[in-house]
């Protein structure tokens, strides 16, 4: 199939790309890298009237470091967060989930802010987005607001983005020298979807875990917050009988979709081995 006739502008600032959506009567999407859009235009499973290229905007680009926040720009490319020093340094979740993002050819023109719009919940960079604790900077017709990433992922393929606006910025917490993070996922060839996959950073205090975020994704309609075992490692050392309690309760945390390939029971099974190998990384970074 081919993509239905539409209308294209280019805007040049953010302002024109908002204007251009409202004059458009809500009947516009907005494309940059274009690795999530094109191909549900070309199944007509999205038939805008109006294409609004935001690829040229000077504010959704560039990585700043502003003070105790690391501020990514939305048009980041997905090859960029795997090579940009400051995310190396302040967001490292985000580098170590880059090599797995699907190919070179997509990481060249796939960006950071459409895939974390899109919010697929197989894809790695939301679920990071949540690890890091990050929040979204949206623009829209009544100024600019920002979202914590808790608050970001509302159901499949929904954000709290409305109609209209736009994500301009990723601004995530710079990690601190008592932060442990371990990234992996579990997929049947790289750069396919993840059967199951986990970012985690930790805050700990004289060995002790005091503060943990666990986010898996490709287990239910959104990224997911392990947040059951994430209580359970409040307080403790993480070592073997930590770990095991964190496992134990890890699957009452998940969704998983039937499919008929991986049933749920079968990505919980991997969910539990997938957190006690990071886990078990991210104690071993402590020895």
């Amino acid at each position: 199939m081919k993509a239905r006739a539409f209308n294209y502008v280019r805007a040049s600032t953010v302002v024109e790309a908002l204007k251009a959506f409202e004059e458009a009567g809500d009947d516009a999407s907005y494309i940059a890298g274009g690795q999530s859009l094109v191909p549900t235009l070309a199944l007509r499973l999205q038939a805008p009237q109006l294409l609004i290229d935001i690829a040229h905007i000077p504010v959704l680009r560039g990585v700043d470091l502003q003070g105790d926040w690391l501020r990514i720009g939305a048009l980041t490319r997905h090859h960029e967060v795997l090579t940009d020093p400051l995310i190396r340094q302040h967001a490292p979740l985000y580098s170590e989930a880059a090599p797995h993002v699907a190919h070179p050819a997509i990481r060249n023109k796939g960006t950071l802010g459409g895939s974390i719009s899109h919010a697929d919940p197989a894809s790695e960079f939301p679920a990071m987005t949540l690890a890091l604790s990050a929040e979204l900077e949206i623009a829209g017709r009544d100024g600019i607001r920002r979202v914590p990433a808790d608050d970001f992922f509302l159901d499949l393929f929904q954000t709290a983005i409305e109609p209209g606006e736009l994500l301009v910025a990723i601004h995530v917490p710079v990690v601190q020298p008592n932060h442990r993070w371990a990234f992996h996922e579990f997929a049947r060839r790289r750069g396919d979807f993840a059967l199951v996959g986990c970012g985690i950073l930790a805050e700990f205090v004289d060995d002790v875990v005091k503060h943990v975020r666990i986010a898996f994704f490709s287990v239910g309609s959104t990224p997911l917050r392990a947040r059951q075992a994430e209580d359970s490692l409040i307080g403790k050392k993480l070592d073997q009988a930590a770990i095991a309690a964190a496992q134990a309760v890890v699957g009452d945390d998940l969704d998983p979709p039937e499919d008929e390939h991986t049933p749920p029971a079968m990505k919980r099974h991997l969910a539990r081995v997938l957190l006690g190998r990071l886990l078990g990384e991210i104690a071993r970074q402590g020895a």
